[in-house]
Formats: C-alpha cells, sequence, structure tokens
C-alpha cells in the first residue's frame, strides 16, 4: 500500500482549488495541495476553514509531464484546476495516464472536452481510469436536469438554458477569452454543427418576469457528452451571467474579437485575448454569498409526441463545483466509476447520486419537472 494521500489537488493557488480543498476536507478525505509556486498554495490553504482539522500536504511542483508524474504516482485520483485546460491541460492529462491515476477537471472548454474525448479516451479505458473534464457546475448540473427530462422515454431533443449570479475569477475569465479562438459547435441530428461565434438570444429565466441574454458560451461540453447517447438527436446550450450590462458587454467583445482578433495569426490572438482577459478581472473575487450568487439550470425535452422541462435552482456556482470534484474523489476511491475512460459527472457517477450530494449539502433545490405526453 502506497502511503502517497490518495487526492492531488492540482492549482490551489486559485479560487476553485481551495473550495476543493475545503470539501475534500469535509468529506474526511487526505489530500496533496500542488501548485507551481509553493508560497501561494500555502497561503491560499491556510484561509480554509477548518484547515487544522484536515489531513494534508502543500507541494510544490513543475509545470511539465515528468515533474506531474512523480507527484501523481501512488496517488489514485487527481483533481486539476490549472487552466485554461487546452493550454495548460495535455502534461496533466498525461501524467495522470503514465502515473496510472483517474483524472478530473472543471474546464467549460468544447475544444478541450473534444480534445480529451479524441487523444487520450481510449488510452483511458484500456487502463480502466476515468477521464472526466468538467465535472463543475457549468456543465453537470445542467446535465443533471437533462438526465432527469431523459428518463421519460421518447424525448430525443434537447434545448438547454444555463445562467448565474456573479462574475467569474480570473482563470474562469481567461478561459472565457480563450473560448474564442476555437470553433464552438451544438447538435443537429447527432452531428456537430458550428455556431456563429456572434449569435446570442434573448432568452425567458425560469421563475422571473424578467428576461436575459444568453450566448454560446464556447459551445459548452452538453453536445459532447451526448453526442453519442442513443436517446438524444439534437442539443443546444445558451448560457451567461443574469447582470443584462456585462452581457452586452460580452456581445460587445465577442463582436470585436471576430472582426478584429480572429483574422490574426494565432500567437497573435492569443496575446491579444489574454491582455483583454486581464483588463477585466486580474483579481480573486470574494468568497460567494448563497443570497446573492444563484444559479439556474433549465432544460426543455422535446420528442415526436412528449415534452419534459426540468429547472434546477441552486445557489454559489462555484461551491457546486468544488462539491462535485471532492464528490468525484470521494467515489473513486471507494468504487469503480459507472463508466470508464472519457466520460462525464452523470455517465461516470450518475445524475441521481451527483444531484443528492448537491442537496445534501444545500446548493440546488429539489428539481421542478413538468412533463407531457
Amino acid at each position: 500500500m502506497s502511503d502517497k494521500k490518495p487526492v492531488v489537488v492540482y492549482g490551489v493557488s486559485g479560487y476553485t482549488g481551495r473550495l476543493v480543498c475545503e470539501y475534500l476536507r469535509e468529506y474526511n478525505i487526505p489530500f496533496i495541495a500542488a501548485g507551481r509556486d509553493k508560497a501561494r498554495v500555502q497561503a491560499v490553504v491556510d484561509k480554509i476553514p477548518g484547515i487544522e482539522s484536515a489531513d494534508y500536504e502543500v507541494v510544490e511542483v513543475e509545470h511539465s509531464v515528468e515533474a506531474l508524474t512523480e507527484l501523481f504516482r501512488g496517488a489514485s485520483v487527481v483533481s486539476n484546476m490549472v487552466g485554461p485546460f487546452i493550454k495548460f491541460g495535455p502534461e496533466v492529462v498525461e501524467a495522470c495516464l503514465r502515473a496510472g491515476v483517474h483524472y478530473t477537471d472543471t474546464t467549460g472548454e468544447q475544444d478541450w472536452v473534444l480534445k480529451c474525448r479524441q487523444d487520450w479516451g481510449d488510452a483511458f479505458a484500456e487502463k480502466g481510469l476515468l477521464l472526466a473534464p468538467n465535472v463543475a457546475q457549468m456543465y453537470t448540473t445542467g446535465e443533471i436536469a437533462a438526465n432527469i427530462c431523459l428518463e421519460t422515454p421518447g424525448l430525443d431533443s434537447l434545448d438547454i438554458l444555463v445562467l448565474w449570479k456573479g462574475f467569474p475569477t480570473y482563470a474562469s475569465t481567461q478561459t472565457i477569452f480563450t473560448i474564442l479562438k476555437a470553433d464552438w459547435h451544438y447538435l443537429e441530428r447527432n452531428q456537430y454543427v458550428k455556431w456563429d461565434l456572434t449569435a446570442s438570444a434573448e432568452v425567458v429565466v425560469p421563475g422571473m418576469h424578467e428576461t436575459a441574454i444568453a450566448v454560446p458560451w464556447g459551445g459548452t461540453a452538453h453536445p459532447v457528452w451526448f453526442k453519442d447517447d442513443p436517446r438524444v438527436a439534437n442539443c443546444k446550450v445558451l448560457g451567461g451571467v443574469m447582470n443584462r450590462q456585462v452581457m452586452e458587454g460580452v456581445i460587445a467583445t465577442t463582436k470585436m474579437v471576430a472582426d478584429e482578433i480572429r483574422p490574426l495569426p494565432f500567437e497573435e490572438q492569443e496575446k491579444a485575448l489574454s491582455a483583454i482577459a486581464d483588463s477585466v478581472q486580474a483579481e480573486m473575487p470574494p468568497r460567494e454569498n448563497p443570497r446573492e450568487n444563484t444559479t439556474v439550470d433549465s432544460v426543455h425535452a422535446s420528442g415526436p409526441l412528449g415534452r419534459a422541462h426540468c429547472v434546477i435552482h441552486g445557489n454559489c456556482n462555484y461551491k457546486q463545483t468544488g462539491l462535485l470534484q471532492a464528490y468525484a474523489a470521494y467515489s473513486l476511491l471507494q468504487q469503480a466509476p459507472k463508466r470508464v475512460g472519457f466520460a462525464s459527472a452523470c455517465q461516470a457517477f450518475g445524475h441521481r447520486e451527483l444531484l443528492g450530494q448537491l442537496r445534501a449539502f444545500g446548493l440546488v433545490m429539489k428539481p421542478q419537472l413538468t412533463v407531457q405526453d
């Protein structure tokens, strides 16, 4: 038996990594808090409520396949917070594969999810390991709502809306601007169809009289998760924050990127987008307040002769993410996932099981389900 702590949280100097460690403590799971700067990681860990009762260690590690493999070897699960994932993720996934450990992350990048499936899905499956990018409120909570709808047979089309109140963290902001370089897709008749980069819509928000602005938000992970699901032929997703002024700014920025930055060489695109992201959000936001930071995940599912609508109201989307990551590790330490290789959170752990955890920790309400057949 290895004396290595079973879970490695990589990227703890950021906002979400801290929350993952916080929930690992609540599940009583020993962990390694790792990052490229030990002092920064230690400063973050020191602020975690109740950390004095946790079994953990802080480790500094170079961001290379070799160094990460050495760190991961002997552990069971790696929870990766280091994004943008299309830029920093490959080394971590390769290290997990070499070390023989399960991999989860919090990405919202559709191009990264597609790359994970194509480049490493089979290799992880052959070793009996889980490769689960995007175990996060965006978009696991919406995936839970979609699967609740699909419990009604005969529905084959998903229309998904993901909205939240608050402001993205620094890492999330970097990711948002990174995905502006990529193509985004929705699912139509089980084929990927490219979104218009400047697409947006006025959407009806469940439980509100006001409407909101939503955008494709990089395409989201849902079309990838449901691509080969025999129940689903069509999947389209819109998302955003509930602040209309912020979303108007997002639309203006996206149009500027399409007109002025996308024509530039790839390297210059990345530099320009990173500079814009830094100007928008360069500091860690305050800890979430459940009275203010609310979430709405709404799914309309339809078929030739049936319809279902599921809404999940919640709070604190980053706390939801931290909990989902911690529960994924907790589950993997006790039993094999429902699916190995490339899989979503719901495919790996079960949508009802994940919903139960979110409910148990007071982060979502009971889903509201309406079915017509």
